[in-house]
Order: structure tokens, then sequence, then C-alpha cells
């Protein structure tokens, strides 16, 4: 059993070679950094200011090669690297020499948009929306144009080999705007970041949470740190040393998740220990293993062609939109279910896998009781159709025989009458046409009878308690009828509970030498209750004949309950029990 997820296929981990060539580069780089430091002529503190940025030389390389190994199909570990190589490349700032101290000042304010761009680009290393790509381009647009334009006017120093004109005044306006406008971007990404935490729900993993706060906390640190830049604020070179403890901390916390992810697939053998006692609902283990509340399984029916929950109701997947994704597990190449769970979990294949390996046979038997469900849920819809398609011909019958052979037989009655009354000179014709009415009444009257057992049409015009005092009326035995239903139930419903009292009394007048009957139908939160009790002598035949039979089918269909007990000697008392929402 394999799982495949809605995440891009892996483009492949990167060779030894490549993450050892980078490492060994990135540990050069951190030494060149200390070098540049402790002989430079512009810094000072430089062990302090060394320690800082190479800090986050380091804790950027080494997070971002560990990702890039473990999960190759992302982008995020190659662009943590950059960011690492990125503080390094703003360190020939600090060179004596001119054209490394202008390369290094021209990229100085670049490390802030690579620090957005890593920010906003996780859990992927890709940018989820317009606004994110916005940001990050302006971000890059303005720290290098803008940057370019206040080292063309003369900023900086007699170091800056870019200096076309001497205009210093100008040169602080435009870095002045160029620091209020990264402070800006920064803060919108720390907006960006609190409203995708919020849009998600609660956060999946701790880890995640903390590393979600340290990307905020790190941006805010970025802006505040550039607004003091501006002004010259007292304590400017202790915050600048806070901000870049916190841009060290956030792939601090990355690691911390990854290694929460690998620690997160031992709760696959408890996973495998649950699931040996097969339980029902697989729902509950499941999101205990992956620590994911939210999670649901579903599994595909292929006869039916769609997936259903395990109570074989038929469910559509969620659209990727960030916040849910869907693993499918497969057998043989085909799905035989599917883990919808919250996204951040794509970023845990192994784990996915593990789950879904662990979970195989409880699955499959999940997916027989789904199946089974889905099979009953469709007889149960056959069977409502049937009897509406029933109900329906019986409805037309009864308005044919009315509209048609009733009519007729009552006109035939009243030319009969008319020509008996012509014939007052023949006796004999008198009385033969007196006995055809007769059989014509007794015929109008039968037929009248068949019509009502086809379909009551009082019911459909007055409702069931005036149908059912109809039937009262009519019963072979003595009948005390109580009614409470407020207003129209619906149709089907009704129909139901009027065929459960006539068939109900019809027996008790065929079979139950029975002196009374009462019938009581009431509603009672949302179910229409029918109960039939006679005196008479018990013992009915409940599974011999169609009369019960036919009357459970009718009320197990609408999602009901028909029940008899029938002692002998002591009557039959018949209770149904059915929805009415």
């Amino acid at each position: 059993m394999t799982s495949s997820r809605a995440t891009p296929a892996p483009a492949g981990a990167p060779s030894p070679v490549l993450l050892a060539t980078l490492a060994v580069g990135g540990l050069v780089a951190a030494g060149l950094s200390l070098a540049l430091a402790l002989n430079s002529d512009h810094v000072t503190n430089p062990w302090v200011q060394a320690g800082l940025f190479i800090w986050i030389e380091l804790s950027y390389l080494v997070s971002g090669l560990i990702a890039w190994w473990r999960r190759p199909e992302s982008r995020f570990g190659r662009l943590m690297v950059l960011a690492g190589f990125g503080a390094c490349l703003t360190n020939l700032a600090w060179a004596n020499n001119p054209l490394l101290f202008t390369i290094g000042q021209a990229c100085d304010l670049l490390l802030v948009a690579l620090f957005l761009h890593v920010f906003l680009a996780f859990p992927t290393g890709r940018l989820h929306g317009r606004v994110e790509r916005v940001l990050v381009g302006a971000g890059y647009a303005v720290s290098l144009g803008l940057q370019l334009i206040v080292m063309l006017l003369g900023g900086f120093g007699s170091d800056n080999l870019l200096a076309a004109v001497d205009a210093p005044a100008a040169a602080n306006a435009v870095h002045a705007v160029e620091l209020i406008l990264m402070s800006g971007l920064s803060l919108a990404g720390v907006g960006v970041l609190a409203y995708r935490r919020r849009a998600g729900g609660r956060p999946l993993r701790r880890s995640a949470a903390l590393l979600v706060d340290a990307f905020a906390f790190a941006l805010v640190a970025v802006a505040a740190t550039l607004i003091m830049g501006i002004f010259v604020v007292p304590g400017f070179a202790v915050a600048q040393r806070i901000m870049l403890v916190l841009l060290g901390v956030a792939p601090v916390a990355f690691l911390i998740g990854l290694l929460n992810a690998r620690l997160a697939r031992t709760a696959v053998v408890d996973l495998l220990v649950e699931l040996r006692g097969m339980p029902t609902d697989l729902r509950p283990a499941l999101a205990r293993a992956l620590r994911d509340p939210s999670v649901s399984l579903v599994y595909w029916l292929p006869q039916y062609g769609s997936w259903v929950d395990q109570e074989g109701e038929p469910v559509v997947m969620p659209a990727p939109d960030g916040r849910r994704a869907v693993t499918t597990i497969e057998r043989d190449g085909e799905p035989v279910a599917a883990l919808v769970h919250h996204a951040a979990l794509s970023e845990e294949p192994e784990l996915l896998d593990a789950v879904g390996a662990a979970a195989g046979m409880a699955i499959d038997n999940g997916r027989l009781r789904a199946e089974l469900r889905a099979s009953l849920s469709e007889v149960r819809e056959s069977r409502v159709r049937v009897i509406e398609a029933g109900q329906q011909e019986r409805r037309r019958l009864e308005r044919d025989l009315h509209d048609g052979a009733q009519q007729r037989l009552v006109a035939l009655s009243m030319r009969l009458g008319m020509l008996e009354a012509r014939m007052s000179d023949d006796p004999a014709a008198r009385e033969s046409l007196a006995d055809a009415k007769r059989e014509v009444a007794a015929s109008l009257a039968e037929l009248r009878d068949v019509a009502h057992g086809l379909y009551p049409a009082v019911l459909s015009g007055h409702g069931l308690e005036v149908a059912l005092e109809s039937l009262a009326a009519r019963a072979p035995v003595p009948v005390q009828l109580t009614v409470r239903v407020d207003g129209r139930l619906p149709e089907s419903v009704e129909v139901a509970a009027y065929y459960v009292v006539a068939e109900s009394l019809t027996n008790i007048g065929k079979h139950a030498r029975a002196d009374t009957a009462t019938v009581d139908v009431s509603r009672d939160a949302g179910t229409v209750v029918a109960e039939i009790v006679d005196d008479g002598v018990g013992g009915a035949d409940t599974e011999a004949g169609s009369g019960l039979r036919g009357l459970a089918d009718r009320v197990e269909a609408l999602g009901g309950s028909l029940r008899v007990w029938t002692p002998r000697g002591g009557g039959t008392r018949v209770r149904a029990e059915i929805p009415c929402g």
C-alpha cells in the first residue's frame, strides 16, 4: 500500500558532493568574514559583529542543507542556503579594499529582502499569492535599486567606487526613503504571516507556531532597527544586535520542527498497537498519530465512482487552498482511501507514508464497511423510489376510477331511475329496474371502497386527522381515536401513518375477534408515532401474508421502524415510528 500526495513530485535529493561543497564553502566564507572584521578600519567591536553575522550565516546554511537533504522536493532548504551566503556577501562591506567594500555595501539591504523572501515562502519555498510576490519583488527592487542610487550620489564614504557625483544630502535623503520602505515591507510581511496563521486555524504543531512567531519577531526587529538607523536613536547598536540574534533564531526553530516531525513518526508504533483491535472508527487513532484533530478518512468506491465517508455517504474532496491537503492511499496503483488533513502535514511525507502503511489492513476493513453502508443506502433509496412510484400510481388509479367508472355508474343509476318512473304501468319492468339500480349502487359502493383503498383522497385534501376519523368511522369495531399532530406533515409521512392505521384496523376486523381498539397518533421531537392496540385474541402471524411486511417496508424506507407485539390471549399492539424532520 502506497501513498500519493497532492504536493509536487520530488525533484531528487542533492548529491553528497554538492552538500559537502556548500558546507565547506560556508565555513570558508565564515572564516573570511571573521578575517575581514578583525582587520577592518571601520568596524567597532569586530568580534561581536563578526560573531553575530557568522551566527546568522551558519544557522541558515546548516538548516538549509539539512532541509534540502531531507525534503528535496521543497525549495525552502535551497532558499535558506542562499540567505546564508547572502549574509556573507554583505560582510564584504567590512573590507578595507574599495572594490570589496563597494560590492558589500551595494548588497547591504539585500539581506533584508532575502529574509523577507524566506519567511513568506515557508514551508514550501514558494510564495503563495500575489500579495506575497509583490512584497518580495518590491523588497529586492528597493534594496538593490535605491541602494545603487545612494551610492551613485556619493553615499557611504570615499571607498565607494560607484560614486558619480558628490551629493551627500541627496544620498542621505534617498537612503532614508530606502530604510522607510524596507521597514514598511517588513511590517507588511508580519501582517501576511499573522493573517496566514489566523486563516489556517489552530497551529498543527507547536514547533510550526514557534517558527512563524520567530519569523514575525525577526521582521518586527528588522523594521524597528531600520527606523532607528534613520533617526540615529541611542541604543541603535543594541537593537541591531537583538535583530541579528532573532534573525538567527528562525532556522533553529526550523530545525526543531524537523526533529519534531522525525520524533512524530514514533507514534506509528502506537497506531499499530491501537489498530490491532480493528476499531470501527479509524479517525481518532489517525488524528492522534498525525497530531491533526481535523484529519478525516474517506474511501474510494470504484463501483460508484465516488469518495465516501465511513457511513457510506458521498463526500466532495477539498480543493487545494493552502489549508487542506489530500494524501491518497493506493494499492497496485489504484486508490483505496485518502487522508484529508492540514496542509502543513504535506511537509512530512515520511510520516504520512508510515501512517498509511500502518493503517492498511484496518483501512481495508473500513472500506468494506463503507461499501456495505453505501450499498444499504442505495437499497433504501431504491425502496423509497419504488414506494413513491407505487404511491403515484395508486393516486392515478384512484383518480381514474373516481373520474371515470364511478361517474359512469352514477349516470347509469340516474338513467335507470328515470326509466323506472316512466314505466308506472308495468310492475314487472319497474321491479327489474329497481333490482338493476340496487346492483349498480352495490357496485358503486364496492368501487368507492376499492378507490379509497388505492389512495384516500380525503388524506391529500383534508390531512391526516380527518382521514383517520374517516377510517375510525368505518372500522369493524369501536375505535377510540387520539390524534396529536399540529398542522400538515410531509405527504410521504401522512400516507405511511394512514396505511399503518388502515391495515391494522383491517387485520383487527379479520383476525383479532376484538371488541374495541385504540389508535393513538402523535408527533414528538421530529418523529410521528402511530400506535394501534386491540383487546383481541392476539397471536397474529407477522410473517404470513404481505400486509404487515408491506407496512414495514413503507415505514423503513422513510428511515422509521415498525414493531408488533402479539402475545396469545393478550391482544395485539402495532407501533410505527416515522421521522418527519
